[in-house]
This record gives structure tokens, C-alpha cells and sequence, in this order.
């Protein structure tokens, strides 16, 4: 005989569910960067958009101790609370590699070994990751299944192009490098593809055309003013239309002296 569960304790059930997830989220926003970094000649600011309680997108950027910068924005497979759980995994990876001052494609194939070893089936970051030099102006990075970034640079629009597996996938990847020399007023916008493929009412995505346009015509701004740009952007493209995955962005501004 199959006994219902009485109501009040589906919904104490329910009610525990919202606090875990609350306490959850909690968690994920203590992994992003708590305000935007003002360094040397450097802006960087960001917005993260999950589509749930908690997502899968994560992204950090901080100086090194060798007076470098560094940044990474990443995706994970999946959605809702298991994706932030990998990125979770992933961020204290990740953590415990950048601060060597390893270059950026050692990190992730650093990345992509330990990730491996966790064994988790069906799970794998999209990633990028750079290392900014203030002393002579140069960035490099390395990207993994992510769009752009794209660089700035006065009214045009440069999609920087990377390619590399996601680490988390497979065994003895060798990641290349892109080396830009950034001039004072650059500005670089790092997207996940929850940003470019975010879908409106008749299913058509927002795409990089329209990022790069929005960049165009907003090169002038602040970080965060481009980001609020863009999202309003987003939220007035999209409109009720329920989104399948995370949007999350940062811009990294060298600013004139």
C-alpha cells in the first residue's frame, strides 16, 4: 500500500530546498569577485546572470606576485546546482594552479589533468584565461570553447580567435597562446555563450554581431556602464522569453594614462 506524503511535509521539503539553494548561492557569490579591480592603468568589472538560484558560469580577476594580472571567465557543462558544484571544483583547480604564475596555457592544461583525475562523467569547462603584463602593455591568453573576447579599440570591434578543447574532456591537451599588445584606452569584453546565444519569442539568438555593435557604440563608456549596456540590451532582446543557460560578462579597460 502506497501512503501519500502529507502536505505539510512536502512543504517543509520544499521550504528546506529554498534554503539550500539560498545558502548555495550564497556560496557561488563568495567564488566572484566582490567589487571591480582599479590597478595601475586597469578597470575591470563584471555581471553574472544565472538563469537559476546558482549556475555554472564562474569567473575571477586579481594581481599576481609578480605584479601581473590575471582573469579567467568559465562555463561548465550542464545547469542549476550539479554545474555549481563542478564550477566550484573547477575555481579551487584553478585557484590552486594561477597562483604559481604559470602561463596561461600551462594553467589549463594543468586544468585539464587535474579535472581528469576527478573522473566526473559528462562534465567539462569552456574557459579563458590571461595574464595581463602593466609594464609593457601586453595580454595573453589562452580559450577554451568560449566566443571571443573581443578587443575594443576605438569604434571597431576585433574578435580575438583561440580555439581549444574544454578542459575536462580529454587526456594530453596542448593549449596555444595569443599574445595582444593593448594600447591606453583598449578595452576587452569576455562573454560566456549564454550572452551570445540568448534566444528572443521567435527563437532567434541575440549573436556576436549584435555584441559587437553594442561594443561599437559604447566604446567610450566604463566598464560598467558597456555592461549595463549590454544587458539591458539582453533583457529588452530576450523579453519574457525563459533562458536555457547563464549570461555572464567582464570588461577589462586599460585606461589612458
Amino acid at each position: 500500500m502506497v501512503t501519500a506524503t502529507p502536505v505539510h511535509d512536502l512543504l517543509a521539503i520544499e521550504k528546506l530546498r529554498e534554503q539550500e539553494l539560498e545558502e548555495a548561492r550564497i556560496i557561488q557569490s563568495a567564488m566572484l569577485p566582490s567589487h571591480p579591480l582599479h590597478e595601475f592603468d586597469l578597470i575591470i568589472s563584471h555581471e553574472f546572470q544565472p538563469i537559476e538560484e546558482v549556475g555554472g558560469d564562474y569567473l575571477d580577476y586579481f594581481s599576481l606576485s609578480d605584479g601581473t594580472i590575471g582573469l579567467y571567465l568559465g562555463d561548465v557543462s550542464g545547469k542549476g546546482l550539479p554545474a555549481a558544484l563542478y564550477a566550484a571544483l573547477a575555481v579551487g583547480t584553478l585557484r590552486g594552479i594561477h597562483k604559481t604564475g604559470q602561463r596561461p596555457g600551462r594553467v589549463l592544461s594543468l586544468l585539464n589533468e587535474r579535472l581528469l583525475l576527478r573522473g566526473i562523467p559528462g562534465r567539462h569547462t569552456a574557459l579563458q584565461y590571461a595574464i595581463f603584463y602593466p609594464a609593457t602593455g601586453e595580454m595573453i591568453l589562452s580559450s577554451a570553447g568560449m566566443p571571443g573576447p573581443f578587443l575594443l579599440r576605438q569604434h571597431e570591434i576585433h574578435p580575438l580567435r583561440v580555439a581549444g578543447i574544454p578542459p575536462g574532456l580529454l587526456p594530453g591537451v596542448v593549449y596555444d597562446e595569443l599574445s595582444v599588445q593593448l594600447e591606453p584606452g583598449d578595452s576587452l569584453l569576455f562573454c560566456t555563450d549564454g550572452v551570445t546565444e540568448a534566444r528572443n519569442a521567435d527563437d532567434e539568438e541575440f549573436g556576436v554581431e549584435r555584441v559587437q555593435e553594442l561594443c561599437c557604440s559604447c566604446y567610450a563608456n566604463t566598464p560598467l556602464v558597456l555592461l549595463e549596456h549590454l544587458f539591458t540590451a539582453l533583457d529588452e532582446f530576450t523579453g519574457a522569453c525563459r533562458q536555457w543557460d547563464d549570461m555572464t560578462a567582464t570588461v577589462f579597460h586599460y585606461a589612458e594614462p
